[in-house]
């Protein structure tokens, strides 16, 4: 409906513009027979509607000529060209432009000869055909900027999806070799008690025979573990994983660094290997962000909980000026929120209103 509401309106425009040319032609006692005048009118409006927007290059083609020498499509020539300039390149329009104005100075020369009336009369046309194109030109190159705005925009809303989405994979497949390691360990455990067992003494022939079946399948659960696991370990992290008791070395790392970093552990004495295997990841991987995003901030750093209550961990950092963004900003929190949601725990994060960010995660922490 909207397409059609443009077509009339410039159909609309092309027409008035067609009517003022030929009165004043008429004026002037030099006019086409009035026949004529509205055949070629009513073709040049009906080219505007039909071809304007698919062959506006074949459009102005045919209607230069026909304004020239008619003065009902003169009114439809600059919307051709104007729809030139707003759908074709720059060289393509400045050669149509060039091209009308060569044709009306020479003809209107022959026509009129050196009079005030040529001069005023070729100026007035040129002058609007190149109006009217330079603004095409312009709309159109805003058109451009937009778009590509709109693209760039795009990409980079699909980049950060996928940095995230590469964030919780990775998170992923790291607890997936730090649960091969605990696995591995427990069921390598178990296999030597049951291989204990088999060969004791004092065991019966029922028991060293469940035994030696416990041994043999935790033998065998071993080793499907590991030809499941082992595709998803890189030969670089085949070293011990850290744990809760690990975090102060990490704090003293950050404080090498340079950074302000305060450490208060409490309660944490008896923690699962799994949940201090998770703070620790909690708490390296907010460190990271308070040294990309608020280099020299202090940072403060509280671990508390208990068995039936959980595990608390909380970072604080100043927040400094804005800068730039950092690439893959908030890719590192995804992680992390994936790893916390995994292990049935809570994670929240964000500014606080005493110009601090806060993080803050807990980890449930059976009895």
């Amino acid at each position: 409906m909207k397409r059609w509401l443009t077509e009339i309106a410039l159909a609309a425009v092309a027409v008035a513009l067609g009517l003022f040319f030929l009165a004043t032609s008429i004026g002037e006692g030099d006019g086409a027979p009035v026949a004529a005048e509205v055949a070629t009118g009513a073709l040049a409006v009906a080219g505007l509607v039909l071809f304007r927007r698919s062959r506006p290059v074949t459009l102005a083609l045919v209607l230069i000529p026909l304004g020239i020498l008619f003065a009902m499509p003169m009114g439809a020539t600059p919307i051709a060209l104007f729809a030139v300039g707003l759908r074709r390149r720059p060289w393509v329009t400045a050669g149509l432009v060039a091209l009308h104005a060569v044709l009306v100075s020479s003809i209107y020369f022959l026509a009129l000869g050196s009079t005030r009336l040529f001069y005023e009369t070729v100026t007035f046309l040129v002058l609007l055909h190149v109006s009217l194109v330079a603004i095409a030109m312009l709309i159109r190159s805003h058109r451009q900027l937009v778009a590509s705005w709109a693209e760039r925009a795009r990409q980079a809303e699909e980049g950060q999806r996928l940095r995230i989405e590469q964030a919780r994979l990775a998170e992923r497949e790291r607890l997936a070799r730090e649960m091969h390691d605990v696995l591995a360990h427990r069921l390598s455990l178990l296999a030597v008690h049951a291989g204990a067992l088999e060969v004791r003494r004092e065991a019966s022939g029922d028991e060293q025979r469940a035994a030696g079946l416990i041994r043999e399948t935790a033998h065998d659960a071993l080793e499907d573990l590991r030809s499941v696991i082992h595709m998803l370990r890189a030969p670089a992290e085949d070293r011990p994983q850290p744990t809760l008791g690990d975090v102060p070395a990490l704090v003293e790392q950050s404080r090498s660094a340079g950074a302000e970093v305060g450490l208060e552990l409490d309660g944490g004495e008896g923690v699962p290997v799994s949940v201090g295997r998770h703070a620790y990841r909690i708490v390296q991987e907010a460190l990271t962000n308070a040294r990309k995003h608020a280099p020299g901030a202090p940072v403060r750093v509280a671990i508390s909980g208990g068995a039936g209550h959980g595990l608390d961990v909380a970072v604080r950092n100043v927040l400094t000026a804005p800068g730039p963004a950092m690439p893959g900003a908030g890719v590192g929190l995804a992680g992390l929120r994936e790893r916390v949601q995994l292990a049935g725990g809570r994670l929240e994060h964000g500014p606080t209103t005493g110009g601090e960010f806060h993080l803050r995660a807990w980890l449930p922490w059976s009895t």
